[in-house]
């Protein structure tokens, strides 16, 4: 599956199944780790089969029900967009290994959470996985001109990356993000509001995939 379908099929889920995450899956996510925190320097952990963070022994915390499974987003102070942009990376890796996902912020228990954090660093978030009860549903999406200055007659690699953009999970769902360009280049701007910043970066690299440009397209 190519990565425009992983983002049209990628939903938020909340309610899993009990079926333990796939040996294989589970290494090659361990991979995928490995080489996002390499080139980023974020300390980004994976935890399986823990049922407290979740209260999955009970039959629903908040909206959540059965998780056992999730990443623990952890790094250096300051690297917010950083967060969304290399979870975004292993977000869509799950989903091409059949694992469904949600970006969580608050509905989790932080005390419980099974991490090593070295000195100096942060929990930000915590992404849920698990195989769920359902594949989720899209969400509510604006159009592509309240997020950006596209007009027609503008490139087609443009239309494509804020397309995908629109394809990103963000906060509440509320898209706070803007796009404009100069030539070959694009200027990202993030909204008002909490973990803003992380949004950012998940809808940057969902840019980057639908135009096909990388990092150097950013002003």
């Amino acid at each position: 599956m190519d990565t425009a379908e992983l983002m049209k099929q990628r939903h938020s889920v909340r309610q899993f199944t009990d079926r333990p995450l796939e040996e294989s899956a589970v290494q090659q996510l361990q991979e995928a780790i490995t080489a996002v925190n390499q080139k980023s320097g974020l300390h980004i952990q994976l935890v399986t089969d823990e049922p407290e963070a979740f209260q999955a022994g009970k039959a629903h915390y908040g909206s959540f029900k059965g998780c056992r499974n999730y990443l623990v987003m952890a790094g250096p102070p300051g690297r917010d967009e950083a967060i969304g942009y290399y979870g975004e990376q292993l977000v869509l890796k799950a989903q091409s290994l059949g694992i469904n996902s949600c970006w969580v912020a608050l509905t989790y228990k932080k005390s419980r959470t099974r991490e090593e954090l070295k000195p100096g660093e942060k929990r930000y978030m915590v992404i849920a996985l698990g195989y769920g009860e359902t594949q989720g549903t899209p969400h509510k999406s604006r159009r592509i001109e309240d997020v950006s200055d596209w007009k027609e007659g503008d490139p087609e690699w443009y239309r494509k990356g804020i397309e995908a953009a629109l394809l990103a999970p963000t906060a509440v769902n509320q898209q706070k993000f803007h796009f404009t360009r100069q030539g070959e280049q694009v200027t990202a701007r993030a909204g008002l509001g909490f973990y803003a910043a992380t949004d950012l970066g998940i809808v940057k690299y969902h840019f980057e995939l639908g135009s096909g440009k990388d990092h150097t397209v950013w002003r």
